[in-house]
């Protein structure tokens, strides 16, 4: 057993605050010389990587569809190794996940499989007795969950958030920890242009101090790390997904495209690729950096790369050095972002249009609604590098873009969603593109294969 003080963040609904309330509680807490470890309920990329700003430790995702409980359970135990404590992001509703009749892959789920309480943000505006209801539902909706705080959020005065605290506290035996009161200037900026590289040079730093102060003024600190630090201890969590490959043994190596461009990844599907033998190398094709000489593998993530689509396409020798490495039989995987930077064009909201690699015989054009998201369900269509026919694997789906085909394209794979079942992506032997952005922890051999392929790609070539 492990004392692991832990603590979940969630909300009525999407929208009232939770990432706020945790960047300015994890901000507090590391002021105070605590080593804080961020988790993200959900398949979401943009919390995570604000709570690795804050933090400095890779901020990791809890899924409960993506993969099974205990697997669940061992991304966990091994991100929350050596931290003081770990906060745990919910995501939309504090019930909401993949089944409006079931907890699961929600945050309540997560916070019951872990054992770990919960505090609860309430939006309180414009009613005062009627939080206590509010907060009684949540508590009550499912036995065995642990709501052992509730945060106010929108107050319109100190007095309103101190009428919410005495009927919460008398009618749901739960205590209010303090409230925000609605002012201007503590927004979370906006979540996708530039964010990295505005982390990368400090400049949301001051806003990160702007939130502890207000974390340290409006809540009871010392409480609410008193909650986190009586969750039980927990046993360690079996090595299902980790612990079963080379280890420390580097067989072959694997680059990743990483910049302002491209910087969707899954933790955990990096370090499975470690795990099974691969040294990362990262590069950028941002700044104009080609694929390294002796990788034998490459992978480029998902991101935004519209907002960057003129600077990319700028890099032509980037671009045809890439197109020529991946003819000549490079084991390539393109998720999302890096599906997109190698199709022939993108077209940005303004209607320019912009050069990309040219390997996958289509054009991207980007929308102003979202095109697709949900999770994803994929079925291999044919043996490659990556996949058996007829495998599969889970993931996530979140994007802006169409792709217009010329013809009819080699499919990677069938996915299933809410709305049925639809081929997608592009497939030859040596290159595995696609919208959905897989986590491997759902199919650990995808790592296995990967690595395997790149050992075997870079044996021929030498």
């Amino acid at each position: 057993m492990s004392n692991r003080p832990r603590l979940v963040i969630g909300g009525t609904g999407s929208g009232v605050g939770k990432t706020t309330l945790t960047l300015g509680l994890m901000a507090a807490l590391k002021r105070r010389g605590l080593k804080v470890q961020g988790f993200k309920c959900g398949p979401d990329y943009i919390d995570p990587t604000y709570h690795t700003a804050v933090t400095g430790r890779p901020s990791r995702n809890l899924d409960t569809w993506m993969v099974t409980p205990d697997v669940m359970r061992e991304v966990f135990w091994r991100g929350s190794e050596e931290a003081d404590i770990s906060i745990i992001e919910g995501v939309m509703g504090f019930y909401d996940g993949k089944d409006p009749k079931t907890n699961q892959g929600s945050t309540a789920e997560i916070s019951m499989l872990l054992e770990a309480p919960a505090l609860l943000l309430v939006n309180i505006a414009s009613m005062a007795r009627s939080a206590a209801a509010i907060v009684k539902g949540f508590a009550t909706l499912t036995e065995g969950v642990q709501i052992a705080g509730v945060v106010a959020n929108q107050g319109g005065s100190a007095g309103h958030i101190t009428l919410a605290k005495t009927a919460i506290e008398q009618e749901c035996g739960i205590p209010l920890l303090g409230g925000f009161v609605r002012q201007e200037g503590i927004e979370i900026p906006e979540r996708h242009l530039g964010l990295v590289p505005a982390i990368e040079r400090g400049e949301l730093t001051p806003l990160f101090e702007k939130l502890a102060d207000l974390v340290e003024d409006a809540l009871d600190v010392d409480a609410i790390l008193e909650i986190a630090c009586s969750a039980p201890d927990l046993a360690p969590a079996p090595n299902v997904i980790f612990g079963k490959g080379a280890g420390s043994a580097r067989v072959t190596k694997i680059a990743v495209a990483r910049d302002a461009a491209f910087n969707f990844y899954y933790q955990e599907n990096l370090e499975l690729l470690e795990e099974k033998g691969a040294e990362l190398l990262f590069f950028s094709p941002l700044a104009g950096e080609k694929v390294p000489a002796d990788a034998d593998g490459l992978y480029i993530g998902g991101g935004f790369p519209e907002e960057f689509a003129a600077e990319l396409s700028g890099h032509e020798d980037v671009r045809a050095d890439l197109k020529e490495r991946i003819e000549a039989g490079l084991p390539t995987l393109a998720e999302c972002g890096g599906y997109m930077y190698l199709c022939k064009s993108i077209t940005d909201r303004a209607g320019a249009a912009f050069d990309m690699t040219g390997l996958v015989p289509g054009d991207v054009k980007m929308q102003s609604r979202l095109a697709a998201l949900g999770y994803r369900e994929v079925t291999a269509l044919a043996d490659n590098f990556l996949f058996a026919k007829g495998e599969q694997a889970r993931g996530h789906e979140f994007h802006y873009s169409t792709l217009a085909e010329d013809g009819e394209l080699p499919a990677a794979y069938f996915i299933k969603g809410l709305r049925g079942e639809k081929a997608e992506g592009y497939c030859t032997g040596q290159l595995v593109a696609g919208y959905t952005h897989l986590y491997f922890p759902s199919n650990p051999a995808l790592a296995e294969r990967f690595v395997e392929g790149a050992k075997r790609y870079g044996q021929t070539r030498r």
